[in-house]
């Protein structure tokens, strides 16, 4: 037992790259891996010197920081799947340029957890970037775009997907064509307008801040929460509440965000999962004299 009551299971543990299980009261929770990629360091930390955030995030000689891709799978009444990794349809290009490793990807760590593709219910995204969507799509042997996972509803915010179709000069770099048309041609694809109820346990709430319509998932089971704030506390690095990357779209709002949310996690004992963080896919958030920490679980 963790000491907010949340039993962790021995399949995983910080660092490792494998599936990472536990249980939330009636629920399993599983963080998987879609291997790492790296991104600009200034960018990933906006006005933070690179002084200061260098001692958390080491850069490569490229500036470049290691990040991993960690979707979560929740096992309840359906079987939900939140976020889906970057994919295994980046250009070589794309790949060099943000130095993807994948010696484990999303199919081999559902696998290694017991899941096959087709055992997914729900697909439900924080957002429609490429390193949270790319996994929605795969190509078949004849080269034809589908859905991933061919049982699922994919349950999209309406707003999101209207911003993802018609990116603008900015966001055309994050938002791919082949990470969504196909789930609107195939019919696959579910759009709502406010915060709902996904199954008994978990529920969306929209966030903003890193793209408008961004949302993070709460995980409710036993008396204990667990919440996936996906962009918005990106990495354990990104704790303080200025450290907030240039990404994203409304950083104040960000900054709102993590005002109220990081403040509410520590009082009420959430265990948060970290999207991006090489090392920790989910942790508590402890306050003390006025410093936070993150005590890792998984």
């Amino acid at each position: 037992m963790t000491a907010d009551g949340a039993d962790a299971a021995p399949a995983g543990r910080p660092g490792s790259e494998g599936p990472r299980q536990m249980r939330l009261g009636d629920l399993e929770l599983v963080s998987l891996s879609d291997g790492f990629f790296h991104l600009d360091g200034g960018a990933m930390f906006g006005v933070v010197p690179k002084p200061l955030w260098e001692a958390r995030a080491a850069a490569d000689e490229r500036n470049r920081v290691r990040l991993a891709v960690r979707p979560l799978l929740v096992r309840g009444e359906r079987t939900v799947l939140i976020d889906a990794g970057v994919g295994d349809k980046m250009p070589p290009k794309l790949a060099d340029i943000y130095r993807l490793e994948r010696a484990r990807d999303l199919d081999r760590s559902l696998e290694e957890a017991g899941v096959p593709p087709e055992a997914i219910d729900v697909v439900v995204a924080t957002h429609l970037h490429f390193d949270h969507a790319g996994g929605f799509t795969v190509r078949d042997g004849a080269g034809t775009l589908r859905p991933r996972f061919p049982r699922a509803r994919y349950l999209v915010r309406r707003g999101e997907w209207a911003e993802a179709i018609v990116p603008n000069e900015r966001t055309r770099a994050s938002y791919l064509p082949e990470n969504l048309a196909p789930l609107a041609e195939a019919g696959v694809l579910e759009l709502f307008d406010e915060d709902a109820t996904i199954m008994p346990g978990v529920r969306v709430r929209r966030t903003g801040g890193h793209t408008a319509h961004h949302q993070m998932v709460v995980i409710e089971s036993g008396g204990d929460t667990a919440v996936v704030v996906s962009d918005m506390i990106p990495t354990a690095a990104h704790l303080p509440e200025p450290w907030i990357m240039s990404y994203d779209l409304y950083p104040l709002d960000t900054l709102a965000f993590k005002r109220a949310f990081l403040r509410e996690a520590a009082d009420r004992g959430y265990l948060v999962f970290f999207g991006h963080d090489p090392e920790i896919a989910a942790g508590y958030v402890r306050e003390r004299e006025g410093k936070r920490r993150v005590e890792p679980v998984l």
